[in-house]
């Protein structure tokens, strides 16, 4: 579902993300905190829910009554970090105030500078993907839904600039933005995001009109 808005913005539904999350105890919410820094900062498998349970001060049957396995709390840390990098993404629109289509597009790619910052670690949905490798995983639709939601919202955005070949040069951006959080945490590029934004920039710039 597309939703026009007057001033240039993201338009793709948000799925998952636009609902409220659901809401937990204290013990929950110190159990996903203390999660979510582990997970990110050293990896999904490199922690047992003995370090998760000793970080949030509870017990390790506190942490499956609260969540059920590792496997759904991993999925409840990728779901938080989607909510947390689409708030982020909105908070650069509004700062940027991109004027147009083209622009909002480039205004993704200019986030990325800003977010990595303050992920040295890259990207978590990649960094996830790359360790659970059972594709019925309960996080796997959180990190697939994550980059689909993306291409759509390229898809859009050059529909509405009326580019030619849509479906293609939204392929080609969403490589562009995500080789470079693949680049900038494996090849330790740290302007990475800087010449992905130049190159999505050259590839408006000379892509045909619709």
């Amino acid at each position: 579902m597309v939703v026009q808005q007057v001033r240039p913005g993201l338009l793709v539904e948000r799925t998952g993300v636009e609902e409220p999350a659901k809401p937990l105890t204290a013990a929950g919410e110190r159990i996903l905190t203390a999660a979510s820094t582990l997970f990110y900062e050293q990896g999904i498998r490199a922690v047992g829910v003995d370090a998760i349970a000793m970080a949030a001060e509870v017990t390790k049957k506190t942490l499956y009554d609260r969540f059920g396995s590792k496997d759904r709390l991993i999925a409840a840390y990728l779901d938080r970090r989607n909510r947390v990098w689409h708030a982020f993404l909105d908070e650069q629109l509004e700062r940027r105030r991109p004027g147009g289509p083209e622009e909002v597009i480039l205004a993704v790619f200019a986030a990325l500078t800003d977010w990595l910052a303050e992920s040295r670690r890259g990207c978590g949905f990649i960094n996830a993907s790359v360790e659970l490798a059972a594709p019925d995983h309960p996080a796997m639709p959180v990190i697939v839904g994550q980059k689909q939601w993306l291409r759509a919202e390229f898809v859009a955005q050059a529909r509405l600039a009326g580019f030619a070949e849509v479906e293609e040069l939204a392929d080609r951006l969403l490589l562009l933005h995500e080789g470079a959080l693949v680049s900038f945490r494996v090849a330790a590029m740290e302007h990475a995001p800087e010449v992905a934004e130049r190159a999505a920039a050259d590839l408006l710039a000379g892509w045909p009109r619709g």
